[in-house]
């Protein structure tokens, strides 16, 4: 008999004085029960599918978890990648339009407190000093001050005994783990702007833009801006705003946003239309990140430096804002010419009519001019591409490309460095793979602020190249497969700068810079030994001069009112003849040395007035313009 108390069963066993729980038969039933249960449901409820083991991410939440692809290893480069990302955004947006860049970045260094108050959080005193990385034990500090004590005599002793004495850096407080630095970084530029609509999809959205086309851009894949974005979000959690008007808009967008890393969705805080009364056009982008500045700032005016050399048609201002106003920098780089290179862009090249009609003749009847390319199956566009990599076609003219220009590499070294000499050469279009490159390069000797020795200047796309320069193939070439001193250059005391933009073809671009420069060598050098020569010839006049005087002496005893005015007589004959013989020998010098009697230097002319029109013809070399 089977009784049923508080969800437990008892067995009533005769002779006993009360209830004795059966557990053996309680287990036995709660399994018969659960497996009538299972057996019910099979017929009923499906059974659940397996979850599957496959995982996505967002290319947001990819690209956060994988910074350094995007440059972002660490908080300094992180800075840099970010000045970097949206200078390179206002160039190729105010030369979509044929604008002369004006660009103005800005990093302003934000303190913690500054910082809390704009994150809403209030600061604290420390209630437990030991609990913080940056905790200072007082062995640890007698031990630090007796380090300086140490250093600030030895500096002592190098100065009685006359040596050079490095400065010593101020004492710097331990800096903790959790201390970090914050900077807004703000870029503002008089480019092409953006629809109103499509903001927030431009700078929310990882892996979308609009620079997926044929024209070469200095960006390709829309990702710059977003990283900036990404290491705000992760950084500080501050938004970035945008504003950003259109040519002949009478209203400015500005949008305030962050991103939905998980989703790779921008997320809006405010999106609105406000009054443009200047009739202004560009964007402006500001977004707070942690960096440092201390450790970045060379490469951060490095990098505005060589831009501005790759690009003397734009216009750059860079500041740099503390409260400690000895940190403060304020940098103008001028514009030197109005040439901005051709933007130009085609989808064949050096394909004509006839070669179009032999191509299709080849893929076989079943390909007419006529055919529609939506209509055509795979195994005819694989047909197409077997045939497009066998076939012979001529070299591509380069017109896809948008290089330099020699005549603005030119402008861009003298105007930053101020060489002594300086020769640049632009090659033709070639080829790799498919793929046409242009190879550009300049070399200049002596200047300012260059080292002694060579200084490698990398560029690719019209972008300056700072990292990894001892294992690039520019670098290489330099040292290694240059003899500079063929070309009369000394590689360890003059002082070189090499520039070179697109590493292919390096070695023979360098040397038809250095052909160009022994020129130019050469001309010195001939002007330096003339000197010494005359140098030397007119030492000898006095002596030459007393000589002859003595011989002649006793034939002008009868004249001697004469005698001083064959003296100076005999002076102005010699002179006459060290300049002549001086001359026969620099035109037979320059003769067999194959310098030419007459110097031909480039000139650079100013700019024209805007409002001035004028008929342009360019060449790789010089811009002539006629006034109409």
């Amino acid at each position: 008999m089977f009784t049923e108390q508080h969800n437990q069963q008892f067995l009533v066993v005769p002779g006993s004085q009360g209830l004795i729980p059966n557990t053996t038969q309680t287990e036995e039933a709660v399994k018969v029960k659960s497996q009538n249960e299972t057996k019910k449901g099979k017929s009923k409820i499906p059974r659940k599918p397996k979850e599957s083991l496959l995982k996505q991410k967002s290319p947001a939440e990819f690209f956060a978890e994988n910074k350094n692809i995007a440059g972002f290893d660490n908080p300094g480069k992180s800075l840099y990648t970010t000045v970097r990302e949206l200078v390179e955004n206002s160039l190729d947006s105010a030369e979509s339009i044929s604008e002369l860049p004006v660009v103005e970045i800005t990093i302003e260094e934000i303190g913690k407190s500054k910082f809390n108050s704009m994150i809403g959080l209030v600061d604290r005193e420390r209630v437990d000093a030991q609990l913080y990385d940056d905790y200072e034990t007082a062995k640890a500090r007698e031990k630090r001050l007796a380090k300086e004590a140490r250093a600030q005599e030895m500096q002592a002793k190098n100065a009685a005994l006359g040596k050079k004495v490095k400065e010593q850096s101020s004492t710097k407080g331990m800096k903790g783990r959790g201390e970090a630095s914050f900077y807004r970084v703000t870029c503002k530029d008089n480019g092409k702007g953006m629809p109103h609509d499509d903001i927030p999809n431009m700078f929310g959205r990882v892996l979308s833009g609009t620079k997926y086309g044929l024209k070469q851009t200095r960006g390709k894949f829309g990702l710059g801006a977003k990283m900036a974005l990404i290491w705000s979000k992760m950084s500080t959690g501050l938004p970035i705003e945008i504003s950003s008007s259109m040519k002949a808009q009478s209203y400015i967008s500005f949008c305030r946003l962050d991103i939905d890393i998980h989703r790779n969705i921008p997320h809006i805080h405010l999106h609105e239309k406000r009054n443009n009364d200047d009739w202004w056009h560009g964007a402006e982008i500001q977004v707070v990140i942690e960096g440092n500045w201390t450790t970045y700032r060379s490469k951060i005016l490095h990098y505005m430096r060589q831009m501005a050399v790759i690009t003397p048609y734009a216009q750059f201002l860079f500041r740099f804002i503390s409260d400690a106003p000895d940190k403060n920098v304020t940098i103008q780089f001028a514009r030197r010419t109005d040439v901005m290179p051709p933007f130009l862009q085609h989808e064949f090249v050096n394909i004509g009519k006839s070669l179009a009609e032999r191509l299709i003749g080849e893929l076989g009847p079943e390909f007419s001019p006529k055919m529609v390319v939506k209509s055509l199956s795979d195994q005819q566009i694989v047909r197409i591409n077997q045939l497009f990599r066998q076939a012979k076609f001529d070299d591509p003219t380069g017109d896809c490309l948008s290089p330099a220009g020699e005549y603005n590499l030119h402008l861009g070294i003298i105007k930053e460095l101020h060489p002594d000499m300086v020769a640049t050469y632009s090659g033709s279009a070639q080829v790799f793979e498919g793929h046409p490159f242009i190879v550009e390069a300049g070399v200049s000797v002596g200047g300012k602020d260059v080292k002694q020795g060579l200084n490698i200047f990398r560029f690719a796309n019209r972008i300056p190249l700072l990292f990894e320069q001892g294992a690039d193939v520019v670098t290489r070439t330099a040292l290694k497969r240059i003899n500079w001193g063929s070309y009369k250059i000394n590689q360890t005391q003059d002082r070189i700068g090499v520039f070179v933009k697109i590493a292919t073809a390096v070695k023979s671009a360098i040397q038809q810079c250095c052909i160009q420069l022994k020129s130019k060598i050469m001309k010195k050098m001939q002007a330096r030994e003339q000197q010494e020569r005359k140098r030397n010839l007119s030492r000898y006049i006095p002596d030459a001069t007393n000589a002859v005087y003595d011989v002649l002496k006793h034939m002008s005893q009868s004249h001697a009112s004469k005698r001083k005015r064959y003296s100076e007589t005999l002076k102005e004959k010699l002179a006459e003849h060290v300049e002549k013989v001086d001359y026969e020998m620099a035109m037979e010098y320059a003769t067999q040395s194959g310098v030419t009697e007459e110097p031909r230097e480039d000139i650079f002319i100013q700019t024209l007035d805007p409002e001035n029109k004028f008929i342009e013809f360019q060449s790789p070399i010089f811009v002539f313009r006629l006034v109409c």
